[in-house]
C-alpha cells in the first residue's frame, strides 16, 4: 500500500522564486534565507519520495473571484507553470499522478469532505516555489506531484479544524492506495504576515514560533485555533497556516502512532516583508 512517510512545512513567498531565478541567493539579504534551506534539500536526496501531495492556496492564476473552490485537487497528468503577470517561472512542468489523485478524491469524498475536481490548471508560485526551496532548480522535478489548493483567499475559508480533519482523511484515503508508493505530503504558506492597510509588514516572531511549537507538540490544540487569532496575531495572511493543519493532519500520531520526529526546523526574517517559516516531522 501506498504510505505518508514524512511532511514538510515552509512559507511560498514569489519574492524567493524570482531570488532563485534571477540569480540572486548569494546576495547579503537572500543568502540566510537559502542556507537555512541546505539541509532539508540534503534531507530530501537522502528521502525522496514517489510523490508529493502539496497543499498551496492559489493566488488568482488557476481560479478568481468568478469561482472559488475551498479545496481543489489536480487530477492531470501534467501542471504547467502559471504566468503570474510577468511570465510563467523558469521552473520545469510539474508531472502528476492522475491515479492516486483520483484514487484520493474517491476517498476523500465518499468521506464527508467536498473536493473539486481539477483537471486542467496551471501552478503558481504557491506550489512553485517550494519544490526549488527543496530541489533547486532542476531541469526536471524528480517526483509527482498532486496540487491540491485551499481557499486562503477570499472569505469564508476553511477552519484550522476541518483541515485537521481533512489530512486524517487523506491519509486514510492514501493508506488505501494498492500501489507501494512513498508519499510526503506537504503543507505550504504563512507564517505571519500582512501586505495591506494599516498594519502591513505586521511579522510576529513569538506567535509563529509558539504555534509552530503547538503544532509539533498538540496539533489537535493546534487545529482549535480560531481564524481571528490569525488575523490579530499573523495578519491578514497569516490564515494561510490552516494548510500546514492539512500535512499534519496525515501523520501517524494523529491516528494513534508514534509522535514523528522534527528533522530539521527554520524560522527567518524578513523575507519581502513576510516571516518564513520551515519544518520536517518524519514518520517512525
Amino acid at each position: 500500500m501506498a504510505k505518508i512517510t514524512a511532511s514538510v512545512y515552509t512559507s511560498h513567498v514569489p519574492a524567493i522564486g524570482a531570488a532563485l531565478d534571477l540569480g540572486k541567493s548569494s546576495d547579503p539579504y537572500w543568502q540566510p534565507l537559502f542556507k537555512g534551506y541546505e539541509p532539508s534539500k540534503q534531507w530530501m536526496k537522502d528521502n525522496r519520495p514517489d510523490v508529493v501531495f502539496l497543499v498551496y492556496n492559489d493566488h488568482a492564476t488557476a481560479f478568481s473571484l468568478e469561482l472559488i473552490p475551498t479545496f481543489a485537487i489536480g487530477c492531470a497528468a501534467e501542471f504547467k507553470p502559471a504566468d503570474e503577470g510577468w511570465g510563467p517561472r523558469p521552473v520545469p512542468v510539474v508531472q502528476g499522478h492522475p491515479e492516486l489523485a483520483s484514487h484520493i478524491a474517491h476517498s476523500v469524498i465518499q468521506d464527508e469532505f467536498d473536493l473539486t475536481i481539477v483537471n486542467k490548471m496551471d501552478v503558481d508560485h504557491g506550489l512553485t516555489v517550494p519544490m526549488s526551496l527543496m530541489f533547486g532548480q532542476p531541469e526536471a522535478w524528480p517526483v509527482k506531484v498532486i496540487p491540491f489548493a485551499v481557499n486562503v483567499v477570499q472569505y469564508p475559508v476553511p477552519s484550522g479544524k476541518r483541515c485537521f480533519a481533512l489530512g486524517q482523511a487523506i491519509r486514510r484515503a492514501v493508506e488505501s492506495f494498492d500501489e507501494d508508493l512513498n508519499v510526503q505530503i506537504w503543507g505550504t504558506g504563512g507564517m505571519s504576515h500582512q501586505l495591506q492597510g494599516a498594519r502591513a509588514g505586521l511579522i510576529n516572531r513569538e506567535w509563529d514560533n509558539a504555534w509552530l511549537d503547538q503544532m509539533i507538540a498538540d496539533p489537535q490544540a493546534c487545529s482549535q485555533v480560531p481564524h481571528i487569532d490569525y488575523v490579530r496575531e499573523a495578519g491578514s495572511e497569516g490564515i494561510e497556516l490552516v494548510m500546514w493543519l492539512i500535512a499534519r493532519g496525515a501523520m501517524a500520531d494523529v491516528a494513534g502512532g508514534p509522535k514523528p520526529t522534527v528533522k530539521h526546523r527554520f524560522y527567518h526574517v524578513p523575507a519581502s516583508n513576510t516571516a518564513v517559516g520551515h519544518l520536517i516531522l518524519e514518520n517512525n
